[in-house]
């Protein structure tokens, strides 16, 4: 028999055997309670009408401000096959009494009916660019290939959809046949983890770290390892909590989760780990090569995202790949291969004088442990002159004053040439550096302190970048830094 004839006799199984298509009408009307306009499918769901591509379910949610029921319109002329709305419409729809439930509820259709491994994903610090690591690890990963093995790898929560309507939106994307799932969870609140891993119910449940992020509205980091150890509440029955090693808060992490059954695996630098760094060697095209003790062996994989806080979530993933079941040599592999993510570290080239400039987008968020861990990461940087537009870090409460103050010291430690502060709340730090500061080399620190990102691009603009320099830019998504990004990208020569 050829390898043809072999191909044509593949088994059927009863995943490869259900349809491509995402959701059916009755399927839809079924797990909403709704009412089909008629028979449909769709391949896709979508909240956002400038979004939609052709074959989505538009979802028409309604806000205090917004009611997406103004758009349907214009989602079925960007190709929607149907919409989800609680009035008639013309075109395919199903009618149900709120749409935001109704959301709620297919993504709960979408978790009962999957078979998939399931990871939920939040932190501090970290929780996207750990989610990402992790997908593309279990991507690799999947048992199956595609048509033949009825599978089709893995599935995640795309860009930061992480709230109460990003999770279930995502849930409600997760395709029949996905062998994983992965999703992030964020929280401004005490309870609202609680509220999305019940949604999620995930198999392994991840912390990547604790940090002051949200203080304002929590008081307290134990408060904060508190509300983000309400994710091992929604753990599936033997399921297990992934939680830093080197945290301080360990010990409270590992007795939440042993609380509710949990297997815990913990990842770090610290003897106790289960999986633990032995060593990380720095490679000049950057990244590191990472050897780590697992199950008493080593594992050595490359990590190509710069940064000392890849390490630790390469360890993260690592971890959470074992505990899903997943293919650890695969993981390697992806680790190898991912580039860093819009305002999230990708390393963009920009025209300068006399030749390029690298320029660092961290512009999507910042709290005081991720601006530390990128302000290191612009010091081990080779660059003819380092240069860091940092913008305010948000929901710092009473604690902001202090926390942007000492952003000094790892400003200087970077050996920074050049600094751009955005926002009012840099004030402190500019009246620091304004003491005559010196980096690590012994030479000034010369900053520029600006109300907005406008002024941030004149400020840069003026200091006037040349071939070799190194330019970080950081600050909470509010401050509108992807601008100033933006500008300069759009000059790449």
């Amino acid at each position: 028999m050829n390898a043809l004839a072999k191909v044509m006799r593949w088994p059927v199984g009863e995943a490869r055997a259900r349809r491509l298509a995402l959701w059916t009408a009755a399927e839809i009307a079924e797990a909403t309670g709704g009412t089909a306009s008629g028979d449909f499918e769709v391949s896709g769901v979508e909240m956002d009408s400038r979004d939609v591509r052709s074959g989505d379910l538009f979802v028409a949610l309604k806000g205090e401000a917004m009611d997406g029921h103004r758009f349907v319109d214009g989602a079925f002329a960007r190709g929607a096959a149907a919409a989800l709305v609680d009035r008639p419409v013309d075109g395919p729809h199903v009618l149900v009494a709120d749409t935001n439930k109704a959301l709620e509820a297919l993504a709960a259709a979408a978790r009962k009916r999957t078979v998939a491994k399931i990871v939920g994903v939040t932190g501090s610090v970290g929780k996207t660019g750990v989610k990402e690591a992790i997908f593309a690890a279990l991507e690799r990963s999947r048992p199956g290939q595609g048509e033949l093995g009825g599978s089709i790898g893995a599935h995640r929560s795309v860009r930061s959809y992480n709230n109460h309507v990003g999770v279930p939106l995502s849930l409600a994307r997760m395709p029949v046949r996905s062998s994983f799932g992965v999703f992030e969870m964020g929280m401004n609140h005490a309870g609202e983890i609680a509220g999305l891993t019940a949604q999620v119910r995930p198999h392994v449940a991840v912390i990547t770290t604790i940090a002051p992020a949200h203080i304002e509205n929590l008081g307290s980091e134990e408060a904060i390892a508190d509300a983000k150890a309400e994710i091992f509440g929604g753990l599936e029955p033997g399921g297990t909590a992934v939680i830093p090693a080197d945290s301080p808060h360990f010990e409270r992490l590992r007795d939440a989760a042993l609380a509710i059954g949990a297997k815990v695996v913990s990842f770090g630098r610290a003897d106790h780990a289960d999986v633990r760094l032995l060593e990380a060697l720095p490679l000049a095209e950057g990244g590191a090569l990472v050897t780590a003790r697992m199950d008493g062996a080593s594992l050595c994989y490359h990590v190509a995202e710069p940064g000392e806080h890849w390490i630790s979530n390469s360890l993260c993933a690592m971890a959470t790949v074992r505990a899903a079941g997943g293919d650890l040599g695969a993981a390697g592999l992806a680790l190898a291969e991912m580039g860093g993510l819009k305002g999230r570290g990708a390393r963009r080239r920009i025209a300068a004088v006399g030749g390029h400039a690298l320029l660092i987008d961290e512009s999507y968020n910042a709290n005081p442990a991720s601006m530390r861990a990128t302000l290191s990461q612009l010091g081990q940087t080779p660059a003819t002159r380092r240069i860091a537009v940092l913008g305010a870090m948000k929901e710092l409460g009473d604690f902001g004053p202090g926390f942007h103050a000492q952003l000094v010291e790892p400003l200087l430690a970077a050996q920074a040439d050049f600094a751009v502060l955005v926002g009012p709340e840099m004030e402190v730090l500019a009246r620091e550096l304004g003491k005559q500061s010196v980096n690590t080399l012994g030479n000034p620190l010369g900053y520029a302190h600006c109300a907005d990102a406008g002024e941030a691009i004149s400020a840069l603009e003026e200091f006037g970048l040349i071939g070799g320099d190194a330019v970080l830019v950081k600050g909470s998504n509010s401050v509108g830094l992807s601008r100033l990004v933006d500008h300069f990208v759009a000059r790449e020569g």
